[in-house]
């Protein structure tokens, strides 16, 4: 799946806690905490962020050790709080993945009567 750079959200973002590691270009990873998930992004906190723009390879861990992955660019970067990444090309194996999370974390949402949130 090719997704574009600077695409708004078209789908629900939901909020979720996962540990993940964004490892740019350059090699040097940071490592962070997935808070809001959806089929064409992600917001991670983390203390050191990359610039706009930057071109990454975005991982995120399960609990019970599966894991997704995804060549991503930072498309916003608070200083010392996190970044917003849109992802670029997800191989299928990894969209599987992706779209079970996400199903999991709607249906929590709806169990506790949360609304996931949407960019206007």
């Amino acid at each position: 799946m090719d997704q574009g750079e600077g695409q708004l959200r078209r789908v629900p973002r939901y909020p979720v806690s996962a540990p993940a590691s964004v490892i740019p270009e350059s090699g040097t990873r940071v490592d962070a905490q997935v808070t809001e998930l959806s089929l064409y992004g992600c917001y991670l906190n983390s203390l050191a962020t990359l610039p706009s723009r930057t071109r990454v390879l975005v991982k995120i861990f399960a609990a019970d050790g599966e894991y997704f992955e995804a060549n991503a660019t930072v498309i916003y970067s608070g200083s010392n709080v996190g970044m917003g990444l849109v992802f670029r090309q997800v191989n299928e194996q990894f969209l599987e993945v992706l779209r079970k999370w996400l199903q999991k974390a709607m249906e929590q949402s709806a169990s506790e009567g949360e609304n996931p949130s949407q960019e206007k």
